[in-house]
């Protein structure tokens, strides 16, 4: 069903529409939450906010095509808000920062070798810069446009073209370097 119908049925009160938009989005709303807080608890609050957040503001929006960026917008601020109440609060011990997620399905019947892939992706997102993973995060795993990742980012497009292009490089090398069998098919 399109977004802008679905927001709709939301609006109107339509409990199923709601939850189906919820479970459309609710990997990506945690896949970016994980990234910027690292632990799966605080994630997986934030993303509930960002829900809570968004019933209370489904009037305000309009556009459905531009939804998904002002979504990942909202629980990019509000994981940015929960990492200043984190630090005015600082907690009994440091959390270790796990691998950026990727948003997937748990699907049983995933090869090994699929699974093995992921997991040397995730770990090879999770070495790279930061302000190339939140390019990578943003426009490759959850595909933003350039421009709106340029918005949400609150920076030039040339600037997020070339992290961008940067990341990838990056990311590659990361890749090479974890695993060394990997290599490029000449075409």
């Amino acid at each position: 069903m399109e977004v802008g119908a679905l927001l709709d049925r939301c609006r109107r009160g339509d409990e199923l529409a709601w939850e189906a938009l919820v479970r459309t989005y609710q990997s990506k709303v945690y896949a970016i939450t994980r990234h910027y807080l690292g632990d799966p608890e605080e994630a997986k609050d934030t993303a509930q906010d960002v829900f809570v957040r968004l019933y209370e503001r489904l009037d305000t929006f309009s556009g459905g095509d531009t939804f998904n960026a002002w979504l990942l917008q909202m629980a990019r601020n509000a994981s940015i808000d929960r990492l200043r109440r984190i630090k005015a609060r600082p907690p009994a011990s440091d959390v270790e920062f796990d691998d950026a997620m990727i948003a997937s399905t748990d699907d049983p019947e995933r090869s090994a070798a699929t699974e093995a892939r992921e997991r040397l992706v995730r770990r090879a997102v999770g070495l790279v810069g930061e302000k190339h993973r939140e390019v990578l995060l943003l426009k490759d795993i959850h595909g933003l446009k350039i421009e709106e990742v340029a918005k949400l980012l609150g920076l030039p497009v040339g600037t997020v073209k070339s992290r961008s292009a940067r990341a990838r490089l990056e990311l590659a090398a990361v890749l090479l370097r974890l695993d060394p069998s990997i290599h490029t098919e000449p075409s």
